[in-house]
Parts: C-alpha cells; structure tokens; sequence
C-alpha cells in the first residue's frame, strides 16, 4: 500500500510517525528520532508548535508538501488518552478536514526578527520590573518618584549622585541605575536592528508608508504573515487577529459580543497601540481616515475607537500587501 500522507507529532528529541494511504488506512505507526525522520517522501502534516518551521523547511527543501495545521484546531480530534500516538492520529484528521487553514511555513529570516521581538518584550518587563521595585523601596524612605519613564530617568540620575544617602540606598541606587542603563541599551540596539531590517524590506516599505504603522509594527507583521498569503480575505486576516466581534448566536437569535482575541496577542497589542496613536492626531487632519475615527470617537469611547481603528488598519494592511502598493490619503473635499 503506497503512503501516501505522513502524520508527526513533533518532540525534542523523539517524533511519532504515521503514514497513511489515499483512503486513511494506517500503514504504519513509528517511534523515531531526529536523524530518522528526514527519510520519508509525500505529503506531510504536522502541528504548527516547537520547532515545526524548521523541520517544514527541512521537508520542502526535500521537495514534499508540507502542511502545519494550528493547535487549537488539532485539539478536539485526539480521542482517548492523551499520548503521541493519539495526537499523531488527531493531526492526520485535522489535516483532512475541509476549511482549516493551514499555517504558513516561516522562513530562517523571518523568525530571527520575531526572536529579536520576544526578546525585546522580555527586556523591557525586566526594566518595567526594575524601576518598579526600585520606586516601591524608595517609598518607605519619604523619596517618591514622579511618574513616566523620562521622569524616573532625571529622578534616579540625582539621586545616584545625592550624598545625603545612606551608604546602603546609595549603592541600591547606583545598582538599579546601572542595570537600567544596560537594558535601556539592549533594548534600543534590538530597536536599532529591527529598523535598519524593515527599512530595506519592500514589504516593510509598504507597511510604513500606512498612518499608525511604524517599524516596530510593520517588523513583526511582516515576519509573521508576509505578504498575507495565508488570508483569503482582508476580513480573515482581522479575524485571525482576534479584533473582530464574538458571535453568540442560535435560531433567529444572534449577539455580538466583545473581540475574540483570538490569534497573536503581540501583534493585536501592537496594532491598537498604533491605533491609539492616530486618534490623538485624527482632530488636525482632513483625510479620509481621520476624519471616519474623529466621527466615531465622537460616539464611541476612545478604547472601543481604537479597537474599530486596529481593524481598519488591518484590512489595509493585508489589501495594500496583496496590491504591492504604498498608502495613499484620501483627501476629502469640503464643498462651501
């Protein structure tokens, strides 16, 4: 019987393997370790989880088909207990079931830049951490630190030279200064890079040339759809977001709830960052963007406005990726 699709449930070290005819007959059912796995030809499938790029790209480049179904839509087929051979079987009929959208396999490049996110995300929670600690510590001895970054910054400067401190809070001072510096540094040669990245990248190009959309958004964007292939749709790609509205619905009965945040949660917290940005700005333009979110901010609350703003931008986000075209204001016209 001739295999047809390949079935594996990724590990670090050791892989299930099913292999299964046209018609779903299992063939075979292995246990098999890294060097192992690289010696089977068809269609393969697999969990879109730890390590699945690189073994995608490792398939492809043997010249099969490489399909990585989502986690959560692998879930409710494993049946029984939960173990490899369970999910290896779950992922098979995942694989074959119609309307499951498959995830793209990412390049080498494209998860470098995404490393250098989450590495900047982790950077930035150990400083938030850092000046946090240090203000409530401080607190207890009458000294109280004005709030925003820039004011901490001029804060902690003075007191790393205020002589009026005991020995012991001078040298905590002089410790947490030190160690925000080093982060503050980390982090804006992570910035530094990602922007020196997405200045040369001609996706990237088009994604900046779009209003609330800087380098930081169109960086991770980019590197995590590309040119939005995977999106039959501009509205699939908001609902993969997780920006659009639940549906709660039965019979003649339909309501629409909160957003799903379903999808990345990175991404939607940078695109409604982004969104927050415009808003503050759209009262001194006349375009036709601005002038759509000041009438909605007037009816609705400025989170509610930045949300619906987010979504505008994600539609022209994957529409002006899919015409390979730079942003264009619309000017509107007002007729005395």
């Amino acid at each position: 019987m001739k295999v047809t699709t390949i079935s594996i449930d990724l590990a670090k070290n050791v892989f299930q393997v099913m292999g299964f005819t046209s018609t779903g007959k299992v063939v075979f059912n292995k246990r098999l370790n890294r060097a192992q796995l690289s010696h089977f030809s068809c269609r393969v499938v697999m969990e879109a989880c730890y390590s699945s790029h690189y073994w995608g790209r490792t398939f492809e480049s043997m010249g099969h088909t490489v399909d990585l179904i989502p986690a959560q839509h692998v879930t409710p087929f494993v049946r029984g207990n939960k173990n490899d051979s369970n999910d290896t079987l779950a992922i098979f009929e995942a694989s074959s079931r119609a309307f499951i959208r498959f995830v793209p396999i990412k390049t080498q490049a494209q998860q470098e830049i995404l490393i250098l996110h989450r590495l900047r995300e982790r950077l930035l929670s150990a400083r938030t951490a850092a000046s946090n600690q240090l203000r409530g510590l401080l607190a207890d001895f009458g000294i109280i630190f004005p709030l925003g970054k820039v004011a901490f910054n001029e804060k902690i400067q003075a007191l790393s030279v205020d002589e009026s401190l005991s020995v012991t809070l001078n040298w905590l001072v002089k410790d947490v200064y030190t160690e925000y510096k080093t982060l503050s540094v980390r982090i804006k040669a992570i910035e530094k890079q990602l922007k020196t990245d997405i200045e040369a990248n001609p996706l990237g190009q088009i994604l900046l040339s779009i209003p609330g959309i800087g380098y930081l958004n169109a960086s991770a964007f980019v590197a995590s759809i590309g040119s939005g292939q995977a999106f039959a749709s501009a509205k699939d790609f908001a609902v993969w977001l997780g920006i659009t509205p639940k549906q709660f619905a039965s019979g003649n009965k339909s309501v629409m709830g909160g957003i799903s945040k379903r999808g990345d949660q990175y991404l939607r917290k940078q695109l409604i960052h982004g969104a927050r940005a415009i808003i503050s700005h759209a009262g001194k333009k006349q375009d036709a963007l601005s002038l759509w979110i000041t009438q909605l901010r007037a009816r609705k609350t400025f989170n509610c406005t930045a949300v619906a703003t987010a979504h505008k931008l994600a539609r022209i986000m994957w529409t002006l990726l899919q015409k390979q075209c730079h942003y264009t204001p619309q000017v509107v016209r007002v007729v005395a």
